[in-house]
C-alpha cells in the first residue's frame, strides 16, 4: 500500500510532539491501517486530530484513511489542514493532489503535485502522478517529461514504465498525425508507413513504402539500408545486398549498412567480402555484440579455426539473443570437430542440445498460455528465422 511509508515515518516521530495519550491513538490507528481496518483507523485518527489539533501529521494520516476510503472531499480537507500547519509536509501535496485527480479537479492537481515534485525532486512517485494529471489534461509531451524523470528515479516501477510508454507513444502519434497533414506525400511519411509495417513483420509492404520513400529522396541516408533489411526478411538476398551497397555509396560510413552487408555475405558464402565488412563495423561500434557471431562464420569458412573459436566464444559470452547464443554453441561443436577436440565437441554439443531443448519448451509453455487465453487451438508462433546450415 502506498501510504504505509508516511506511517511508519509518523511513528518514529510521535514521542516528541504529542502527549502519551495522543501517542497511543496514534499508534492504535497506524496499526488498524495496517491490517486494513479503515474504519478503525479513520475513528482513531479523527480522534488524534481533536486531542492534538495543531500535530499536522495526524490531520495528514486522516486524509490518507479517507482517500483510500473514497471519500474524497474530505481527504483534501484534511491534507489542507496538514499543509497549513506544515506547509513542507512530505507527501500532503502529493495526496492532495491525488485526491483533486480522483474528482476530475486537474488543474488543482497538478498544482499540488508539482509542489510535491519541487520539494522533493528525488521523489519519484510525485513525478509520476505529475506525468499522469498531464496526461489527463491531454499534454502527452509535458507528461513525457515528468515521467522520464520518474524512470530515472525508478527505472524499474511498472506503472512508472506503463505511464511513461503511453505517454511516449501519444507524443509520437501526434508528430506523425501533424506529419501526415502538413504533407501527406512527403518521403518521410512513407518511411513513416514502412516502419510501421516493418515492425508489424508485414516485409512486402514494407518494402513499397521504403521504395516509394527513395523514389521521393534517393540520396536519403538509412532508406536503402532499411529496405535492404526487408529485402533479407523476404529470402531476397541478391535485392538486400544491392541495397546495403547502395546505402554505403550513399554514406560510406553507415555502420550499420557496413555490418548488414558483412553478415549477409557471410551467410551467403562470401566470407572473404564479408569479414573486412564485420571488422571494420565492430572497430566502429563495439555495441554490435552479435557481429561476433557472423565473424565466427566468416572465419570458420576462411579456415581460421582458432579465430572462430574466439570469435563464437565472444559471442556466447556478450549476446543476449538466446538463439543467437544457441547457434554459437552449434558452430562452435562444429568448429571442434573440425579440429579434433573430441571432448570440447561433446561439451558445446551437450550444451546446445540443452539450450534448443529449453527454448521448445518455452515455446510450448507460450503456445499453451496463448491457447488458454484464447479459449481454443491456435496456430503455434512461428520460430525465429535460424542458421541455414545449421541442422
Amino acid at each position: 500500500m502506498v501510504y504505509l511509508g508516511f506511517f511508519f515515518l509518523l511513528d518514529n516521530r510521535l514521542s516528541s510532539q504529542v502527549t502519551p495519550e495522543v501517542s497511543k491513538i496514534l499508534s492504535q490507528a497506524s496499526d488498524a491501517m495496517q491490517r486494513g481496518n479503515l474504519n478503525a483507523a479513520g475513528d482513531g485518527f479523527e480522534a488524534a486530530t481533536k486531542a492534538a489539533p495543531a500535530f499536522a501529521e495526524a490531520h495528514f494520516n486522516l486524509g490518507l484513511v479517507r482517500e483510500e476510503q473514497g471519500r474524497f472531499d474530505e481527504a483534501i480537507a484534511s491534507f489542507l489542514k496538514a499543509l497549513a500547519l506544515k506547509p513542507r509536509l512530505r507527501g500532503a501535496n502529493l495526496f492532495l493532489g491525488i485526491a483533486y485527480f480522483r474528482l476530475n479537479q486537474l488543474d488543482k492537481a497538478f498544482a499540488a503535485i508539482q509542489k510535491e515534485s519541487a520539494s522533493y525532486s528525488k521523489d519519484a512517485p510525485a513525478w509520476m502522478w505529475l506525468g499522469v494529471v498531464r496526461l489527463a489534461q491531454d499534454k502527452p509531451e509535458d507528461a513525457a517529461e515528468a515521467l522520464d524523470k520518474a524512470a530515472t528515479l525508478a527505472p524499474d516501477d511498472m506503472d512508472i514504465l506503463y505511464h511513461r510508454g503511453r505517454a511516449h507513444l501519444l507524443v509520437s502519434k501526434n508528430s506523425y498525425a501533424k506529419m501526415f497533414k502538413t504533407d501527406p506525400k512527403s518521403w518521410r511519411v512513407h518511411q513513416v508507413l514502412a516502419q510501421a509495417n516493418a515492425e508489424a513483420d508485414r516485409p512486402v509492404e514494407a518494402v513499397a513504402e521504403y521504395q516509394a520513400a527513395i523514389k521521393a529522396a534517393p540520396e536519403q541516408t538509412g532508406l536503402h539500408e532499411e529496405l535492404g533489411t526487408e529485402y533479407w526478411k523476404m529470402g531476397k538476398m541478391e535485392e538486400a545486398e544491392a541495397a546495403y551497397q547502395r546505402e554505403l555509396v550513399i554514406d560510406p560510413h553507415s555502420v550499420q549498412a557496413m555490418y548488414k552487408l558483412g553478415s549477409l555475405q557471410v551467410m551467403t558464402a562470401n566470407a572473404a567480402e564479408g569479414k573486412p565488412l564485420i571488422e571494420s563495423a565492430l572497430r566502429q561500434d563495439p555495441k554490435l555484440k552479435e557481429a561476433y557471431y557472423y565473424l565466427g562464420r566468416a572465419e570458420m569458412q576462411l579456415g581460421n579455426d582458432n579465430a572462430a573459436v574466439d570469435a563464437f566464444k565472444k559471442a556466447i559470452s556478450v549476446v543476449s539473443d538466446p538463439d543467437i547464443i544457441e547457434q554459437a554453441w552449434y558452430q562452435l561443436a562444429m568448429v571442434y570437430r573440425r579440429m579434433h577436440r573430441t571432448e570440447d565437441l561433446q561439451n558445446a554439443l551437450a550444451t546446445f542440445q540443452k539450450l534448443k531443448d529449453e527454448a521448445a519448451e518455452h515455446r510450448q509453455l507460450s503456445l499453451e498460455k496463448r491457447r488458454a487465453a484464447q479459449g481454443q487451438e491456435g496456430a503455434p508462433p512461428s520460430d525465429p528465422p535460424r542458421d541455414p546450415n545449421k541442422d
